[in-house]
């Protein structure tokens, strides 16, 4: 293993990826699997960088002594003074002053090409990324060509950059040609497409790294059947550990498996239909879109349709309670299975198809966390179809099996007011998800995380099975509410899904056409990236207004099964744990990504998730 040459903290000199140009920098870390060093630059922005393209401060300065050929604007400046007709004689001795005047010179030309070299690629970023990442559309010169000149009128550039570009005039000037030439549109798109490619190697582990991920594949599969279990009993308090264990060969039952994997391939079957559009994806690190078939809605109606039928010819749907234990055992086999196979086709994926967050070298962390960014058979797309479909459905169809079995046990005619409100609450989130599905294909868990045992197990064990538990919950110990508490908790649902929906929805909208004029009221900072990050409007309000709508909603769907155990607050407490997680996990990636904006960022909008707190 060859032994690295810059040490931590260590000030060296960095050379702009895609350029000739060096900067001085500052070592941050080292990737001994990739062999890269991280190196920030004096505006924040971190890079990984070669070790071929880092050199000392000494041995840069000795360089550029050496020879004056060696630096562009150097040669510019002594082809410009060779021209000159003020020039002196070659015998004659230059004063003092003139000495000073021409480093001054030489000083303000190489600050002059690198300013204009920043402001020049700044603002191809900011027309190239904003017309092809927010809209996801392919390149069109006539769009291009009017989102740039939108943005730029509502950039509205910081009082530096006026600066900037009032000083330095881009127009080439005859001693500048070579410079040109060097720094033409193919040089800078080509460079921008380096910055911009991801490494395939992450430079740190999350969730605990090696041994945190092994602990999760155990941990999480134990939590579910505890909830579970507990959730059964006649006093189902978080004290009692460990609940009574089921014997091992009541937990497994061939007829239950084979009804989930009915279920499974049946909504395999819908995704397969030919309705519904086709849209495409956000571009890949190879510059290539996939085509996404968007009709989960569709599937939910003929789902329902489906349900209906078998409730028609008096099929006992609370079959589902009575095995709910089994039924969980037989999703997270699946699960582990369909882990297993992803993570083995992965192994002959090419490299620029696995995900970034997954592709660490580690067997246990890629098995987790998801080598393959996005598994497909042939154009069925595994992670796409298992992140709305199975689970997500089957959490409705859950619910209303539990509502069923409510009205069987306890001998009612009409199911209680608790379960009506956990049933509509939730209804309207998957129906919410299922309409706006297009919405998805710019989250984290498309765009970045790969699929493996977390996202296998998450969509198809921990959606429905834990999302479920206040109607599980509300089976065997029910709560009867008042209409007015029963109106006040609607009240708060509405306010939480308000704020989600309308968060989401002016997210997705700025993604995809920020020069919308719908949108012009919104004010943002611009980054180096070409991405805006909004200051007003809900997003100005907290960083994650969206978090702050779904952790309204969880306490809503809780709260109808009263205050005598904690157990159906999991869900809440769960899902503030894991938001205040991926909002640390968002707060760093951000961090890295847009530095100096992300800072200005933070200062205008202090707060995270809930205003005034936190």
């Amino acid at each position: 293993m060859p032994s690295r040459r810059f040490a931590d903290g260590e000030v060296v000199m960095g050379r702009w990826p895609g350029s000739v140009l060096y900067y001085e920098v500052q070592v941050t870390g080292y990737n001994d699997v990739s062999h890269l060093y991280t190196v920030k630059y004096k505006d924040g922005t971190e890079l990984a960088l070669k070790e071929s393209d880092i050199r000392s401060q000494s041995s840069f300065k000795h360089r550029k002594s050496q020879s004056s050929s060696s630096s562009p604007s150097r040669r510019s400046s002594s082809r410009s003074r060779s021209r000159s007709p003020g020039r002196p004689a070659k015998g004659r001795r230059r004063s003092s002053s003139q000495s000073r005047e021409s480093k001054d010179e030489k000083k303000k030309t190489i600050q002059e090409t690198n300013l204009a070299l920043l402001v020049l690629i700044c603002s191809f970023v900011v027309c190239e990324n904003n017309t092809r990442r927010y809209n996801g559309e392919p390149d069109s010169t006539e769009r291009n060509d009017t989102s740039c000149i939108t943005l730029e009128q509502k950039l509205k550039p910081d009082v530096e950059i006026e600066r900037v570009l009032e000083q330095y005039n881009l127009r080439p000037r005859k001693e500048e040609k070579k410079k040109e030439e060097m720094y033409s549109e193919k040089k800078i798109f080509e460079t921008i497409k380096t910055i911009e490619k991801p490494s395939s190697k992450r430079e740190e582990l999350e969730f605990g790294g090696r041994i945190g991920t092994f602990m999760l594949i155990f941990f999480l599969p134990a939590t579910v059947f505890y909830l579970l279990l507990i959730c059964k009993q006649d006093d189902p308090s978080l004290l009692n550990f460990p609940p009574p264990l089921p014997a091992l060969e009541s937990l497994w039952e061939p007829r239950v498996f084979g009804v989930f994997l009915l279920w499974f391939f049946l909504q395999a079957l819908f995704y397969l239909l030919p309705i519904g559009k086709v849209v495409e994806g956000l571009p890949l690190s190879n510059g290539k879109k996939l085509h996404y078939r968007i009709n989960g809605f569709y599937a939910f109606m003929l789902t329902a349709a489906a349900i209906g039928t078998l409730l028609y010819f008096e099929f006992e749907l609370h079959y589902l309670y009575d095995h709910f234990m089994q039924f969980a055992v037989s999703a997270a086999a699946f699960s582990l299975v369909l882990s297993i196979y992803l993570y083995i086709r992965s192994l002959k994926a090419p490299e620029e198809e696995l995900a970034p967050g997954g592709n660490s070298g580690y067997f246990v962390y890629d098995f987790f966390t998801g080598h393959e960014l996005n598994p497909r058979i042939g154009s069925f797309d595994l992670k796409y179809f298992c992140e709305l479909r199975p689970g997500l459905i089957g959490w409705v169809v859950i619910n209303l099996a539990m509502l069923l079995a409510e009205m069987k046990i306890h001998n009612l005619s009409v199911p209680s007011l608790s379960m009506i409100l956990v049933n509509s609450f939730q209804l309207l989130y998957v129906v919410d998800a299922l309409w706006n599905e297009e919405a998805i294909l710019t989250t984290m868990d498309i765009t970045h995380d790969g699929f493996g045992f977390m996202l296998a197990f998450g969509d198809l064990v921990w959606v429905p099975f834990v999302y479920s538990l206040q109607a599980f919950y509300l089976v065997g110990h029910p709560t009867a509410i008042s209409w007015p508490v029963a109106a006040a908790i609607t009240l708060l649902n509405g306010i939480g899904y308000y704020i989600f929906r309308r968060a989401n929805s002016q997210k997705n909208n700025f993604r995809r056409n920020p020069a919308d004029p719908k949108l012009a009221y919104l004010k943002f900072i611009p980054t180096a990236t070409g991405k805006g990050l909004l200051v007003t409007g809900w997003w100005g309000f907290v960083r994650h207004p969206n978090y702050l709508g779904d952790i309204i909603m969880a306490l809503a769907w809780s709260l109808p099964c009263g205050f005598n155990h904690i157990l159906p607050y999991f869900y809440v407490i769960y899902f503030i744990c894991l938001l205040v997680h991926r909002e640390a996990r968002d707060e760093h990636h951000c961090k890295q990504k847009y530095g100096l904006a992300w800072e200005r960022y933070c200062q205008r909008v202090p707060y995270r998730i809930f205003p005034y707190i936190y």
